[in-house]
């Protein structure tokens, strides 16, 4: 079974530090999930995810895991971990994003969402009931509700319709889940999904839904969409004040490290985000102490390694001149390390709040941090 306890909550505000417990491990909150959105970080080995980058617990997606390789090929393999050797946890996003963000001609109705694969063009179908089955064969450890995602600038009329709408999947959802078992012997948790765009109303309402559904853990989603960034917090604020304080908090998708700083401050537990690679592939490298593009020619003579503070390998390995050059000459070598890079002090980030909140001063070390890591170095 998955467990969550609740070591130590910031003596100044809503931030926790926890432990959650699934059959392939432990994973000490807060924590950042590395995104392998079809079975792979990119451009980054298992062994490194591990070894290095310490990452314990690493997120996949079922739309597409369903379009590649398939449901056939995964459960032939015996699971997602099987098929990419991965021995910890897994969580799987639901496809729902993917599928109001990248699929084609996409149509809602209450059975769920008809969409065209943002790769062939072949039509699909998604419930609430089969997303279930494809999280069953892929064999996440967690798996997430479909869900409908609006935008940030969504008006009221239409977040309270989709709303409705994911609230009944959910509800569907959550009955199929306590429907059916686990293909591989391990424990699968399922987290619902509160949505209600900018509309305090509407977030506590889905909150006190997904409360009742009395789940082994809850996520927070349709943030970071466009919304001001100041609108995201308060929403956060709005849902966790009803969310339950013995489960863990998933923030889906957030964010920048002053973002999952800020989060951690109001309680959030878990967090994923594409921009520590994404980023890192375009040449931005995250620091504590500021955000470097490795490309500026101000890094041409700099033989100093890429981060002295930092916690890979590569950051010591490696000069910025050198990486610099690799950019520059569009060598693959070179978003490979800045991506572990990132990925990196991602973790290191979390893991010093989690110390932080343990000591008793994460509020003012957070106070410094957020300043430090959104300057331009």
């Amino acid at each position: 079974m998955l467990s969550f306890n609740l070591l130590s909550t910031d003596v100044r505000g809503k931030a926790r530090a926890g432990v959650i417990r699934t059959d392939r491990g432990e994973i000490e909150t807060p924590i950042f999930m590395p995104v392998g959105t079809v079975g792979t970080v990119k451009g980054v080995l298992g062994p490194v995810l591990t070894d290095d980058i310490k990452a314990q617990i690493i997120l996949g997606n079922t739309y597409h895991l369903f379009l590649r390789p398939g449901n056939d090929v995964i459960q032939k393999a015996g699971g997602l971990h099987q098929f990419m050797n991965w021995k910890r946890p897994i969580l799987t996003d639901s496809g729902g994003f993917q599928v109001f963000s990248l699929a084609d001609n996409r149509k809602l109705s209450e059975e769920g969402v008809t969409f065209r694969s943002h790769i062939d063009g072949g039509k699909h179908f998604f419930s609430p009931e089969n997303v279930v089955d494809t999280q069953r064969i892929i064999g996440s450890d967690i798996m997430m509700a479909l869900d409908e995602c609006p935008p940030g600038d969504a008006d009221y009329q239409y977040a309270h319709k989709s709303l409705q709408l994911t609230q009944n999947w959910l509800k569907r959802g959550h009955a199929h889940f306590k429907k059916t078992n686990p293909l591989y012997g391990k424990h699968q948790a399922w987290f619902p999904i509160v949505q209600g765009a900018g509309y305090p109303d509407l977030r506590r309402s889905a909150a006190r839904c997904v409360t009742d559904l009395g789940a082994e853990g809850n996520a927070i989603g349709g943030l970071s969409v466009g919304e001001p960034t100041d609108l995201m917090y308060e929403m956060i604020e709005v849902t966790n004040e009803v969310l339950p304080e013995d489960k863990p908090r998933y923030l889906m998708g957030v964010g920048t490290p002053a973002n999952i700083l800020e989060a951690i401050d109001r309680g959030v537990d878990m967090f994923d985000c594409v921009m520590p690679t994404r980023n890192g592939r375009n040449g931005m490298l995250f620091t504590s102490e500021g955000i470097i593009n490795i490309k500026n020619k101000k890094w041409e003579h700099d033989y100093s390694p890429v981060d002295p503070n930092g916690t890979s390998w590569v950051d010591r390995y490696y000069s910025k001149a050198y990486l610099r050059h690799l950019f520059v000459s569009r060598e693959l070598l070179g978003p490979q390390i800045a991506s572990i890079h990132n990925l990196a002090f991602y973790l290191w980030l979390v893991k010093t709040a989690r110390e932080k909140i343990i000591a008793g001063n994460f509020a003012s070390w957070k106070s410094k941090m957020v300043q430090n890591v959104a300057q331009r170095i």
